[in-house]
């Protein structure tokens, strides 16, 4: 499968080049297996010294989603990341590859022994420099309504709100599609308004990664030829042969997958908008009740107490593909 590599490294700039972003990621990690590729980028972009993952809040509840994330975050040698997770009520579901990547790989932390998400958030943002930090959501909004909702505590005099305001200096919110469309995902994740009170609350600058731009990247199936003891290929495997949505098409091999969430890591991490995106930001993102939304114009409504952009991809699918495997494989131009 030719994914233009020669062309390709023109794109890869080594991380020496990029200045270090200091992230926190929410992710419904254990569902897709778009979020595994993300967080195997994220720690590879750690190595470079091009990022600092602060922390990482599970929004799933599912039983080996906070123990699969600390299995990946263990094999790639950077075991101390904190992990939040919501305190509800937790459930299995088999074809989440969550379980299959903590049967190979050690873990010592669960959806039960990870800190309370709101918490964490609190913390971490309290420590932090003003406007110093991006949170990059790659799942439903959730833990971004609890943190808004959270009242001043022993952690912070100011509420959640305030902290948001003070201590982040952007948003990229992977969900939605541009400029308008129906049910997403992340933007619905089964918890009716939720998007829409995030969004209507949120001051800080948000970039919106839409589905409309992931959903036609496909990566996934090199990892056929890589070794099969790493947390990358189980978890692709597992995803492809037990996803209800791809399922029927498993022959054996890893399939290709939609690469949502990848482009949200991308963009957090290496913001030059000329190199792979345009930035479209004459207006602000509506969304309703159950999971759509519409971006509304400077033309249709006043937009100056938002601060929303949305991206499109300004190079070929199949460059960005090859772009996003090189980055989920370790393989950066020296």
């Amino acid at each position: 499968m030719i994914k233009y590599f020669a062309f390709i490294l023109c794109f890869m700039v080594s991380g020496s080049l990029f200045s270090q972003t200091k992230l926190i990621l929410d992710t419904d990690f254990s569902g897709d297996a778009d979020d595994l590729g993300a967080l195997v980028m994220l720690h590879h972009f750690i190595d470079k010294n091009e990022c600092e993952l602060l922390g990482i809040m599970s929004w799933s509840n599912e039983q080996y989603a906070v123990a699969g994330i600390d299995a990946v975050n263990r094999f790639y040698k950077h075991p101390n990341i904190p992990i939040g997770s919501r305190k509800v009520p937790i459930h299995r579901q088999e074809w989440c590859y969550g379980k299959a990547i903590t049967d190979d790989f050690p873990h010592k932390l669960n959806n039960k022994t990870a800190a309370d998400a709101t918490l964490l958030y609190r913390q971490l943002l309290v420590k932090s420099d003003d406007a110093s930090i991006k949170i990059v959501t790659i799942g439903p909004l959730k833990n971004i309504e609890n943190l808004l909702n959270s009242k001043p505590d022993s952690i912070s005099d100011l509420s959640g709100k305030e902290l948001i305001e003070k201590k982040v200096k952007e948003f990229v919110i992977m969900g939605g599609r541009f400029p308008k469309g129906k049910k997403e995902w992340n933007f619905d994740g089964e918890m009716k308004g939720v998007t829409k009170f995030v969004i209507r609350n949120i001051k800080t600058p948000i970039t919106f990664i839409g589905a409309e731009l992931g959903e036609h990247i496909k990566t996934g199936e090199v990892f056929n030829t890589i070794d099969k003891k790493t947390p990358l290929y189980v978890g692709f495997m597992h995803f492809s042969k037990n996803a209800p949505w791809v399922k029927s098409n498993f022959k054996g091999e890893i399939l290709d997958n939609a690469t949502y969430d990848q482009l949200a890591i991308l963009y957090v991490v290496r913001s030059e908008v000329d190199d792979y995106w345009t930035r479209i930001e004459d207006g602000y993102c509506k969304p309703d009740n159950k999971g759509g939304n519409v971006w509304i114009t400077k033309k249709s409504c006043d937009t100056t107490k938002f601060k929303h952009s949305y991206l499109k991809l300004s190079i070929k699918n199949k460059i960005m593909e090859g772009i996003v495997e090189s980055l989920m494989l370790n393989k950066f131009n020296k």
